[in-house]
């Protein structure tokens, strides 16, 4: 068997093509839902907090200064950003199952 046979057997078999095509929606994907947190949503609530922005809230302590906005926009972005995956996979899910 030529090399090039085993190679494309090896891709078969484990379904390698099928993967890298995943990676690169859900690359995309994640691209998207970004855009739509940051964009949309983000704004938003930086409407309903009262400086507006909240994302350069800094706690210092002695010499070290905490970027708790930063962190906070991080782990909201991280919540919705699941969320929204969450909701695609479930609805993906939903529509295999019929």
């Amino acid at each position: 068997m030529e090399f090039v046979d085993e190679f494309m057997v090896f891709l078969n078999k484990h379904k390698v093509i099928g993967l890298a095509i995943a990676f690169i929606i859900g690359a995309a994907a994640t691209k998207l839902v970004t855009a739509i947190v940051q964009d949309l949503i983000m704004p938003i609530i930086a409407v309903l907090t009262p400086n507006g922005d909240w994302r350069m809230s800094i706690l210092q302590i002695g010499p070290m200064k905490f970027l708790i906005g930063d962190f906070a926009g991080a782990l909201i972005d991280f919540l919705i950003v699941s969320l929204v995956i969450f909701l695609l996979v479930k609805y993906a899910i939903r529509g295999e199952s019929k």
